[in-house]
Order: structure tokens, then sequence, then C-alpha cells
């Protein structure tokens, strides 16, 4: 045997020992690319408690303090009115408590810190409005069903401590660490159409724990119960449509006084725009974009901080998307600058049309059928426009439907203004 013989040898031997270590360690060490499932007593609804088994979502979930604008300047979760950047809401919102407090919702940390400041609740306010703020809606309702909605919400704002905002427990089952849904007003909506949540997949329920508070609801009157508005479909002509029939006795959120037309208020109807769009079609979750997958310590996990996309580019999009950071924060500035764009001149038109209504009923010999159409006309055109203001993406959850839902807006709302000018029997009011 030569020498280069055994150097091949000596190398082969080498190798070998590397390999069968590496192999070895394979076998034997692991690397953690699951979450291990710890049981939470039920009830828990502490997320300091939580974190103690789950310190890199509780890690994650903390970044939700941070209050910062949002990269394309709509949204975000700075403390700001939205009427400074959409005066036309102060005067389409008059006579209800949106005109005088409307801010930026900071998102799930600050949730029952923000209520408790509002402008909007007082005295007199019930307990209905502290669904979608707390994990502790599963004791309330566990202990008086609907009759929590009744409740005087100064009462059970009392019973939530300093750690009771929207948490670990709104999603997660404690003990198995499932997702759930714990918003009664979500599972009822979805048994009318015909869908049985706790047998959804994992995946349908990575969208369908937003759902349950990122929706468009009501409150069915004298009862105070929350009504998710689907039964004929998830745009807003289809909920409309729904409002037209005066479901459970509801008429309307208020009436402007102004224009005397009875008014419906929209409430952030995220997850239906987004179920209708391309995303949601193609089976994208909520939770996809908003809470991508991270790793840490060879460990796989869902990131916790529920903030915009475009603050995590690469984990939130990139996956999907191959074009680089900087096209795909063009695009989605595009598409909301484009959207902003018709809504802020639908949202002006809606304001101008209450003004020439008002004027129009105080002209002698009013048409008072005309007058009526106007109103009607007007109540469906605000309708449309806060379909697409009140939802938190600025249009990116479904471009196309809601540059058509905000024209629509602004069609509606001149034919508001013509039909009030042909009550008055004058040519321009």
């Amino acid at each position: 045997m030569n020498k280069t013989q055994k150097s091949l040898i000596a190398l082969l031997g080498v190798l070998l020992i590397f390999f069968g270590f590496v192999i070895t360690r394979i076998g034997i060490v692991k690397p953690a690319t699951t979450v291990k499932v710890s049981k939470i007593p039920a009830g828990e609804y502490d997320p300091a408690v939580w974190a103690k088994f789950y310190p890199l979502q509780y890690d994650s979930y903390m970044k939700n303090a941070n209050m910062s604008p949002s990269p394309t300047g709509y949204g975000g979760s700075s403390k700001v009115q939205k009427a400074e950047q959409m005066p036309e809401l102060t005067a389409n919102f008059k006579g209800m408590p949106f005109s005088v407090d409307y801010t930026e919702d900071r998102g799930h940390f600050y949730a029952m810190e923000d209520i408790r400041e509002t402008k909007r609740i007082g005295p007199k306010s019930m307990g209905a409005c502290i669904t979608c703020k707390t994990p502790y809606l599963e004791k309330f309702y566990q202990e008086s069903g609907w009759g929590y909605a009744k409740q005087p919400l100064s009462q059970l704002m009392d019973q939530v401590p300093s750690h009771g905002s929207i948490s670990c427990a709104n999603c997660h089952d404690p003990e198995t660490m499932n997702l759930r849904v714990i918003n009664p007003a979500f599972n009822e909506a979805m048994q009318r159409k015909g869908i049985d949540v706790t047998k959804a997949s994992r995946e349908d329920m990575r969208s369908y724990v937003c759902g349950q508070c990122h929706a468009e609801y009501y409150f069915e009157p004298n009862t105070f119960r929350v009504v998710f508005p689907w039964d004929k479909g998830m745009k807003a002509g289809d909920m409309y449509d729904y409002y037209a029939d005066i479901p459970n006795g509801f008429t309307q959120d208020w009436q402007h006084p102004d224009s005397k037309a009875a008014m419906l208020k929209t409430q952030h109807p995220d997850f239906e725009t987004w179920s209708t769009g391309t995303h949601g079609k193609a089976g994208v979750a909520c939770a996809d974009c908003h809470m991508p997958y991270m790793r840490q310590d060879g460990q796989k996990y869902s990131s916790h901080w529920m903030t915009s996309p475009l603050k995590n580019l690469d984990a939130a999009c990139g996956t999907c998307h191959t074009q680089g950071s900087a096209w795909l924060l063009d695009r989605v500035k595009t598409t909301q600058d484009y959207t902003f764009e018709v809504l802020h001149t639908a949202g002006q038109n809606v304001a101008r049309a209450h003004e020439v209504i008002n004027k129009a009923a105080m002209a002698a010999n009013v048409d008072q059928a005309e007058l009526a159409k106007a109103r009607e006309l007007l109540r469906k055109a605000q309708w449309y426009w806060d379909f697409v203001a009140a939802e938190n993406s600025m249009g990116f959850h479904n471009p196309d439907q809601s540059l058509n839902t905000a024209a629509q807006a602004n069609e509606l709302a001149r034919q508001a203004i013509d039909a009030a000018n042909r009550a008055a029997g004058s040519g321009t009011l």
C-alpha cells in the first residue's frame, strides 16, 4: 500500500467519524421546531402567567405596547383623531359620539384602557361595549349568557383587572392551546351561515379568531345582544339590504340632526372585506400576514405582534412575494393612496348632502316624497362611504371592492343632493 492510498484511507476514516457524529447528534438532539403545549388552568386570563410557558410569543405580544404610525400614513397605532386626516368625519357623524372622539385604535394591548378613556362611553353605556375588549368576556357570558350585554358597562369594567385587555385567552384554549372563538356573536352569525366554528380547520381558525372582533355589528334593541349582519352576504350592499329589513327591530344607530336621515354606523368590517378579497379567496389567513411565523433558537413560532405587515415585510409578505420590500411597500401605498383619494371625495360629498338636505327641508312647499328619497340616498351613501372608511386597511384587504364601494358612495351622495334640490324646487342649494 503506497502513501497515497494510506492518506485516502485516513481521510475516509475521518469523514466517517465526522458524519457519524453529525448523524448521531441529529438523531439524539432534535431542534425544537414546534411549541411544546403546557396546560394552563381554565379561566386564567393573565398573559404574564402564559408567558412562563410561551416566552417567545409573550415577548412578541408585548411589542403591541409600542405605538407608532403606519409606514404608508394610513392607520397605525398612535392615538390620533381620524378627523385630522378626514375632517368630513365630524360633519358626517354629527349628533353621535364618533363626532366627538374617533381615534385610531392603539391595538389589543390598550383595548381596556382606551374604552375607559374614550369620550364615546358614558354612565348609560351598556355591557355589550365590552364584548371585544377582554378575555373576561368568556367569564361574563358563562355567568350571565347575553344578559351581560344589558348590564352597566362600568360594573363589568370594574371586574376586569389591569392585565385584562385582549390577550392570549381571547384566541387560545388554555389547556390545549387550540385556537378558539369566545365571542358568541361570531359563533351565532356563522351558525346562521351553516358553519360550525367548533369543527373548523386550524387554517380557518387562523382567521376566525380575528374575525370574531374585526367585523361589523349592531346591538339588538332592548337586549343589547351583539349581532353580525351577515345573513345576506359580506359586502356593503348585502348588509345594507339586511338592515333594510329592520332586523330584530333595529332601524338606525342615530338620526343626523341636520339632514334628519336615519343613519347607520359601520364598525371596522375587516373580516368581511378580507374574506371577499384576493388574499381571503386564495386561502391566505389573517395570521399569515399579521402574525407571520418566526424562528428563534431553532424554534418556530407565530409572532404575536399583531401589527401592519409593512413593519415586517420579509416575514409577512416575502414568503409569497419575491419582488422585494421596496416594490411591496410601493404597491401597498399606491393602493391606499388611490383608495383614500376616492374615499375622501366621497366623504366630502356626503357631508355636502347633509347640508343640502337640511336647507331643502326648510324650503316653502318642499316635496316631502323627494325629500324622503334624498334622505334614503344619503343613508346609503354614508353607509357605503363608512364601510371603506371604518375598515382598517384603507382598501388593501380588497382594493377593487373598496374602490368600487367608495365610488358608489360618491355617486349616491350626488344623487341625494340632486333629489334634495328637486324637493326644494331649486336648481342648486
